[in-house]
């Protein structure tokens, strides 16, 4: 379950280590976050993960532990470095927890990762995903530890911290005779179950006795007898640090099952032992024990999370619960402005400029323009000296202020949302009302410093997440869900040397003091690399002097590479920082240099504001990475003047004209070319541009794969409108239509009625037999053309009665136009195929230009319907083929009895076959209740109506047929002669599901028909023949 933890399989170990011998891994793309305001690492879950790191952090905050683990040196241990070589005696375990034990006292990081130490203990990624026991991982881990430090002095660490001994008792009521047996432990485990609480539990165990009487009597060693006894357990060692698990999970009987015990079960914060220990002679101080870490479960039975409640022995974190830190800092503001500094507080001036934001943050570069707007001098000359910098300061104080992610923009938290009125000191003129409970009181008296607090500070530490909590919040982890599982005391007697408190030094031996230094060094380092990476910003440099401006648009005289220069800077500084750095990178610049924000529009590049402030940080004025700057004097480049701004925006339009018509082509084809005009030029100046010589506008919105319905007319009224208003944008087309093109444009309704990149055309042949010549007429259609409109535009063209539209339908022909049945499609081309659904259009019917269609009598089916061809029996040349029209929801009954009506037949013994490839009755469609559609019967499949019924599901229908000796035998041939050419005819015989005899190929032989049976296709041979013998018998009264 926990994979290979006792083993010291060198092949599972990671060099991942800070030092020597690293082994490179995928990079961050951003070092590991600090630590928050708690100065307590947590540790990452791998992702099952959560009862490990429950486990660790017990183990970190138990200084006697971590300092004996500390303790054992390389020359004991060996060194990782060392874990390759095949002959080093490297103790792969301990160097692991060594090290994150390390890495959580020292590295700066807001969690540490457990991986190297899992794979040393030998699991795959399956086992880290896995949650298991706590308690049972805590005996594991010991037991590796044991066996791992077996010949080093820290052989008995884990005996000599957590051993204890309990001594089982019977005392024989006659002869006072003591039969004993002692049970060492590393952990005790108590019952839940019924209890109110530890002490009872420890009570019931080792304090009850339990008696041996009446029925129930104890043999007696001394006496040699059943006798009456007692039994009893005490406790007769007690170690430094106790354990104790709470048995929480239990089995109901009753309900089969696994349940957790969730009733309130109490442990106090201190226990005396005195009255569950066999020796109690001692000082009481020998039997106080003190509770230092609850890990605690949450959920049920059969899965949930781990966390753990500590208590900082060393006072190693900053315990300050939020509510009292917030006082803390207001009431020094208060102070330190009552005792009227020299240099005033920033605090209140910050919140005061915060709390009138409408928006929850605000970039951080715009809070301190506000501050100097504000106070008339910039953050860094009035507070950066005693403060630090402005974002800092921020981050210092995140009790009060919301810095984002990327540490950009700052709010206030929800709790110091208060209005401000601020004189020009940022002094508080007047209190707001007291919301959300906070005390702005100067006299009220700050909580008790961290170093008095004799380590009585309480921190829940949540995988990642670290956060102080009250002593009183244990009573919460008595009861529910979420409760204690597991306790761990440590004696009061343990007293820690005034040098380890809040030192996370103390005892860490010097190799992995300098490799956590050397660890934090490239943590800042990487930390300031990704600050100035993420702050970082590139511009890209357009120079005038490499432009030239035609055609609405500034185009690069030379390649696009030589005219434009990239240059990376810090969005927080100022844009008079970035005016100085492009005079420095262009020494040879003269005269006035303007800085205009520029974007790459189809067109060309286009000018919009320029860049004024320098005070201004780059943030503040919306530079973006990958912002585009065109350097130049702010008139003219080229000799040219250049129009900036929005209003005169370069829009490229697409102008189509019709190209002459081409009667084997795709329709109409056009002539394209692309106009560059500003979006303030009106339609008018559009319009003499594109047809001086005068015609017709449309616009279509969509580009140049539009359709026909959003083509539009401009009309006279337009033509005062701008491109812009009309909604002209980059890549949107226009038509110029002639005098002579105008006759598609209905220009009253201003619409395009009859163009569009899809028109194409089809031939419609008449096959409906009332004139003698079947004339051809050709139909201009697009591919969203109804088969319906066609259909009715050739009964006009072909000069035929509207009549017939309800009695005809459209049919794909083939090359030379005859009307041929389906059957010859393979030998004859030209043949009809199936009618097409009135409701398709050109597209969904498959109908490519130049298709032919035959105009047919006969009603055209709807898309729900199939047209369906079926012959009586597979001989074509005695069953013509016929047709039929039905729904593709009808069952293969139903189907069968309108072919059955259709042909004049009746009766039920027939069914449906498929036609297969060979032209051949396939296939049965055995499923007579169910439909087409769900046996995929497809438009135009051809179906064969076979005569007999189908056989029930699993079963053959097999003919039957016998053989017999003529009535007349040859002269001279024996009874034995005759049995063998029986014999010989009938290994020549084969099942049939003919019913015409076979050939007789012996003289003196004679074929009879039986009938036919029906049988199961799972029969055997012998099956088949007993079930023989009854026709048989039947018509000849013997067997053969």
């Amino acid at each position: 379950m926990f994979g290979d933890l006792f083993e010291e399989d060198f092949s599972f170990i990671s060099n991942n280590h800070c030092g020597k011998g690293k082994k490179s891994k995928p990079r961050e793309s951003e070092p590991p976050a600090p630590r928050d305001s708690t100065n307590l690492s947590g540790i990452k879950n791998q992702g099952g993960t959560c009862y490990l790191n429950s486990l660790l952090q017990t183990l970190l905050f138990t200084p006697e532990f971590r300092e004996a683990l500390f303790s054992l040196g390389p020359e004991e241990l060996g060194t990782l470095d060392d874990s390759r070589k095949p002959d080093a005696k490297v103790r792969i375990i301990p160097l692991q927890l060594q090290r994150l034990f390390a890495q959580l006292l020292l590295l700066d990081q807001q969690a540490a990762s457990t991986t190297d130490l899992t794979e040393s203990f030998g699991w795959s990624s399956h086992e880290e995903m896995r949650q298991h026991d706590v308690q049972e991982l805590n005996r594991i881990l010991f037991s590796a530890l044991e066996t791992s430090l077996v010949g080093t002095s820290g052989h008995d660490l884990i005996n000599r911290l957590y051993h204890g001994i309990v001594v089982n008792q019977i005392v024989c009521k006659e002869c006072k005779n003591v039969s004993e047996r002692q049970e060492d432990f590393l952990d005790l485990t108590v019952a839940v179950k019924g209890v109110a609480g530890l002490e009872e539990a420890l009570w019931n165990m080792y304090v009850e006795e339990e008696y041996f009487e009446n029925d129930n009597l104890y043999r007696c060693g001394a006496c040699d007898k059943l006798v009456e006894a007692s039994k009893s357990a005490k406790l007769r060692k007690l170690p430094p640090f106790l354990t104790i698990s709470l048995l929480r999970f239990n089995f109901d009987f009753e309900k089969c099952e696994r349940y957790k015990e969730t009733s309130c079960y109490t442990f106090p914060i201190q226990i005396n032992l005195r009255p569950f220990c066999e020796q109690t002679e001692m000082d009481d101080s020998e039997y106080m024990y003190e509770l230092f870490s609850v890990i605690i479960h949450k959920g049920g039975c059969y899965g949930g999370h781990y966390h753990v409640y500590i208590r900082d022995v060393d006072q190693l974190g900053n315990w300050q619960l939020q509510e009292e830190e917030d006082g803390l800092i207001e009431d020094k503001a208060l102070r330190d402005t009552e005792n009227g500094k020299e240099t005033e507080n920033p605090l209140a001036v910050l919140k005061g400029i915060l709390s009138e934001e409408e928006a929850k943050q605000i970039p951080v570069d715009q809070l301190g323009q506000k501050l100097l707007e504000k106070k008339g001098v910039s953050w860094n000359k009035k507070y950066r000296k005693q403060y630090g910098a402005l974002r800092k300061y921020l981050q210092n104080h995140p009790q009060i202020f919301q810095l984002s992610p990327d540490g950009n923009r700052v709010g206030l938290k929800e709790t110091h949302k208060l209005l401000f009125k601020l004189d020009s000191r940022g002094q508080d003129l007047q209190s707001p009302p007291q919301k959300n409970d906070v005390q702005w009181n100067c006299e009220k008296t700050p909580p008790r410093p961290r170093a008095t607090s004799a380590g009585c500070h309480w921190f829940d530490l949540n995988d990642s997440k670290v956060q102080p909590i009250k002593e009183k919040d244990l009573e919460k982890q008595f009861q529910g869900k979420e409760s204690a599982y597991m306790l761990f005391y440590r004696k009061a007697q343990l007293k820690r040397p005034p040098e380890a408190r809040g030192n996370p030094r103390y005892q860490i031996p010097e190799h992995l003091l300098n490799e956590m230094n050397a660890a934090n060094t490239e943590l800042q380092k990487k930390r300031a690399e990704c600050d100035s990476a993420s702050n970082g910003i590139d511009l890209h440099l357009h120079l005038s002097s490499c432009y030239k401006f035609h055609n609405g648009a500034l185009h690069p005289s030379l390649s696009w590479k030589e005219s434009v220069v990239d240059l990376t800077i810090d969005r927080r500084r100022t844009l008079g920082d970035l005016r100085q750095a492009v005079f420095q990178m262009l020494e040879s610049w003269e005269g006035d240099m303007v800085l205009s924000m520029a974007k790459p529009l189809p067109a060309g590049l286009h000018l919009y504001q320029v860049l004024d402030g320098d005070e201004l940080t780059l943030d503040g004025i919306g530079l973006a990475d990958g912002a585009d700057i065109f350097v130049w004097n702010g008139k003219e480049v080229g000799g040219t003047k250049v129009l900036t701004g929005p209003d005169h925006e370069p829009v490229v339009v697409n102008v189509l004209r019709l190209a002459e018509h081409n009667e084997g082509g795709k329709g109409q084809h056009f002539s394209e070319a692309q106009h560059v005009f500003s979006c303030s030029t009106s339609l008018g100046q559009l319009h003499s541009a594109l047809a001086p010589a005068g015609g017709i506008i449309l616009k279509n919105g969509s580009g140049a794969e539009g359709e026909a319905k959003n083509w539009e007319v401009f009309r006279e009224e337009d033509m005062k409108e701008t491109v812009r208003s009309v909604g002209l944008r980059d890549g949107c087309s226009v038509l110029i239509l002639d005098s002579h093109d105008q006759s598609f444009v209905n220009v009253a309704s201003g619409n395009l009625t009859a163009f569009t990149y899809d028109i194409s055309w089809l031939q419609v042949k008449n096959f409906c037999g009332v004139e003698e010549e079947e004339k051809l007429v050709k139909i201009t259609a697009t591919i969203e053309t109804v088969m319906s409109d066609i259909k009715m535009k050739a009964i006009r063209e072909l000069q035929l009665e509207e009549e017939l539209a309800n009695e005809s339908c459209l049919r794909p022909v083939n090359g030379n136009g005859k009307l041929l049945s389906p059957a010859a499609a393979d030998v004859l081309p030209g043949f009809v195929l199936p009618e097409v659904p009135e409701d398709y259009t050109v597209k969904e019917a498959e109908l490519k230009m130049g298709s032919l269609l035959g105009l047919c009598r006969g009603k055209a089916p709807a898309s729900t319907q199939l047209f369906l061809y079926f012959m009586v029996g597979s001989d074509q040349n005695c069953s013509p083929e016929m047709e039929i029209v039905v729904e593709e929801t009808a069952s293969v009954r139903e189907c069968l009895n309108l072919m059955l009506e259709k042909s004049g037949l009746s009766g039920d013994n027939w069914h449906l076959r498929r036609l297969d490839w060979c032209y051949e009755a396939g296939e049965a469609l055995s499923q007579e209740n169910a439909t087409l559609k769900e046996l995929n019967v497809c438009r135009g499949d051809t179906l064969v109506v076979t005569e007999g019924k189908l056989p029930e599901k699993g079963f053959l229908k097999i003919p039957i047929w016998w053989l017999k000796p003529s009535s007349h035998k040859k002269h001279g041939e024996n009874a034995q002669d005759q049995v063998n050419g029986v014999t010989w005819k009938m290994d020549a015989l084969q099942v049939s599901a003919a019913a015409a005899p076979p050939e007789p190929t012996h003289t003196g032989l004679d074929l009879c028909y039986a009938g036919r049976i029906e049988i199961a296709g799972e029969a055997s041979l012998e099956d088949l023949k007993m079930q023989s013998v009854v026709p048989w018998h039947l018509c000849h009264g013997h067997w053969l």
